[in-house]
């Protein structure tokens, strides 16, 4: 039977993608780079869930454990598609999504893909990607005191993915091929009892940290005013929800919600910069008083920095509990 300790964590990055283009107008110049970069991400995160599934569907007759998406954290943060770890090995796969004719470089590592038109796109390499991530759980392990072997294998999700020149040392698979690769590593001997397999799986499930990107106001370089304020009703999805005693209220169709702060605010620390004050509060919500905004701010066990009016409150994305800003 699997194991599978740590599912994929929901993408901050593609909620933060999907928040900002809800709030730009149709004719910004910065939609269809932000659209292209959604479709992208959407791809990868497909991809993922490709070997995801496949590990679902199989078994392994031995003692093992499944990670998705893991990136423990070291004297480098470092994030692994995909981890299997039983008590002989480790194996690191590397997840692909990207359509095309693939060549894999070695000096300088890269990625060339050619597209159906002859166009040619350049990729940092999955092989590096991988390579490092290897040599950093390798560092991780012998901090605890563990030298064991790790694999390291890249997946290309989908078989339409052709590859022209493999890379010259490591392996390709498609997904349906993990499960019998998996098999075929040598179980020469046995590095870990299952106690220290025990140990090791909720240490690493414990140095789990999520990814946080940047907002996205700073990575595209999008002014904060270009933007529309308000809380967006999820019934009609206009912007405008008025703050009325326990709940927020649409003006359009008339639907209620407690919780239409929760997804403004996440979509505020997303899009604009990872802290709020008081005053950004009031404006970005359409709050007038004070001390209703505080009670906002405060009832979402934010993070929070200085007194009074020099306050400011930050999201702890490793523990929110609600997320879905669409």
């Amino acid at each position: 039977m699997n194991i599978n300790l740590k599912n994929r964590d929901p993408s901050l990055k593609l909620e933060g993608l999907i928040a900002a283009q809800n709030r730009l107008s149709s004719g910004h110049p910065c939609m269809p780079i932000l659209a292209a970069k959604q479709a992208s991400v959407e791809a990868g995160i497909g991809g993922e869930e490709r070997v995801s599934e496949i590990f679902r569907k199989h078994s392994f007759p031995f003692e093992h454990r499944i990670f998705h998406d893991l990136s423990p954290t070291s004297d480098e943060q470092f994030q692994m598609d995909n981890f299997f770890f039983s008590p002989w090995y480790g194996l690191v796969l590397e997840v692909k999504n990207i359509a095309g004719v693939l060549e894999f470089k070695d000096n300088p590592p890269q990625l060339i893909r050619t597209r159906e038109d002859g166009h040619r796109d350049g990729y940092e390499s999955p092989v590096f990607q991988l390579e490092r991530n290897r040599d950093l759980l390798s560092a991780w392990l012998r901090s605890r005191g563990i030298n064991f072997p790790i694999y390291g294998a890249v997946v290309l999700a989908y078989p339409k993915q052709i590859v022209a020149v493999p890379p010259a040392k490591t392996k390709i698979l498609f997904p349906n091929l993990i499960p019998s690769y998996i098999r075929s590593i040598p179980q020469q001997s046995k590095q870990l009892d299952i106690d220290t397999l025990h140990w090791l799986s909720n240490e690493l499930l414990a140095s789990h940290q999520r990814f946080i990107p940047k907002p996205i106001s700073e990575s595209f370089s999008i002014p904060f005013s270009d933007f529309k304020p308000g809380v967006r009703c999820e019934e009609c999805g206009r912007f405008g929800m008025i703050k009325l005693p326990r709940t927020w209220n649409c003006p359009f169709c008339g639907a209620s919600d407690h919780n239409a702060h929760q997804r403004a605010l996440l979509e505020w620390f997303l899009i604009f910069k990872r802290s709020i004050t008081n005053r950004e509060c009031r404006e970005f919500l359409g709050v007038d008083d004070v001390n209703t905004a505080k009670r906002i701010l405060q009832s979402m066990n934010l993070l929070s920095d200085g007194e009074y009016r020099y306050r400011s409150y930050m999201m702890d994305f490793n523990n929110i509990n609600f997320f879905k800003v669409r």
